[in-house]
């Protein structure tokens, strides 16, 4: 019996709900060689700024028990060299494609929509919130509800309204949830979770931070429990809302705690460091794992988890409704 994978992202349908992380496979071309893009649910790019960033100085990336410290910094060639390469050899190619963008103001978001809104190929706008505010002392977008309602409804306002506006949120906040309705409240149709909390190592040999900009993103298996607790947390409060769940997936398994949670898209990143084909084992895995679970449809497992012990997942429940004489 085969699952019926398909998912939606607010009104955009995907094949699958396996996508990359931003920042974890560039912008295609590198995890072109190895497998056909159209296999992924969709492709996120890097965050994609205004101007050219060549990004923190090194060492920017330290190995950590269960996962990995980075402090890469936004690298990329900017929204010019992006609107003139990238992109159109994505489009060309009709690979769903979910553009990440990162800026430093609310103007800078919204330019960065602006340049986006007529381009073809751009599936999804994620609009990454963790990036510092220079206009208010480097306070992070994404830890600040009224920052983060700024800037998605900016950004909202001048995208087109047949492209989704995710808004990517970061787990180290107070409360997660009332960043996650601001958001909403704003116009984002979707919601990606996690980014990576902040982290640091020391070298003991060295005897100094192991990165050079001293503290980074902490990503890979240690973080799953977190991608969790907070895509269950806005699940429950906002249970319309699309999720992509992100944060410590290297199985199949992990994205089934995530899609149980709330998540109908899942976002694989660090995996992709040591096997560029884990997007395709991590959907095949999860596809084996609703098949042994009696699973007709993947939409049948998105939020399961919140449903009373003992309830039965809505096919069970309509093949039930269906026999009832």
């Amino acid at each position: 019996m085969s699952v019926d994978m398909r998912t939606f992202l607010a009104h955009v349908e995907l094949a699958n709900p396996i996508t990359t992380a931003a920042g974890c496979a560039s912008s295609g071309r590198e995890l072109a060689q190895f497998f056909d893009l159209h296999r992924l649910g969709a492709l996120t790019t890097r965050s994609i700024t205004m101007a050219p960033r060549a990004g923190r100085p090194t060492p920017r990336m330290a190995e950590t028990p269960s996962g990995m410290l980075n402090a890469v910094g936004l690298q990329g060639p900017g929204i010019e060299a992006f609107l003139e390469r990238e992109l159109p050899w994505l489009a060309q190619r009709g690979i769903k494609t979910i553009v990440s963008i990162g800026g430093g103001t609310v103007a800078e978001y919204s330019e960065l929509a602006r340049r986006l809104a007529d381009a073809p190929g751009v599936t999804a706008l994620e609009v990454n919130l963790s990036c510092p505010n220079i206009e208010d002392r480097g306070r992070i977008f994404a830890r600040e509800g009224s920052a983060a309602a700024e800037v998605i409804a900016s950004v909202r306002s001048i995208m087109r309204y047949d492209v989704p506006v995710v808004a990517k949120l970061a787990p180290d906040v107070a409360d997660i949830v009332s960043v996650a309705r601001a958001c909403v409240d704003a116009g984002a149709d979707a919601l990606s979770m996690i980014n990576n909390p902040l982290g640091m190592a020391i070298d003991t040999e060295a005897l100094r931070p192991s990165l050079a900009a001293v503290t980074g993103g902490l990503s890979g298996p240690a973080v799953l429990p977190l991608a969790v607790r907070c895509v269950w947390q806005v699940h429950a409060a906002l249970p319309g809302v699309p999720l992509i769940g992100i944060g410590g997936v290297m199985s199949g398994r992990d994205a089934f705690q995530l899609v149980l949670a709330g998540a109908c898209v899942v976002g694989v990143g660090t995996a992709l460091f040591h096997d560029p084909y884990a997007c395709l084992r991590i959907e095949r895995e999860l596809e084996d794992l609703l098949r042994a679970r009696g699973f007709q449809r993947l939409a049948d497992a998105v939020g399961l988890a919140h449903r009373p012990p003992g309830s039965a997942p809505r096919h069970l429940l309509v093949d039930t409704e269906e026999s009832a004489p």
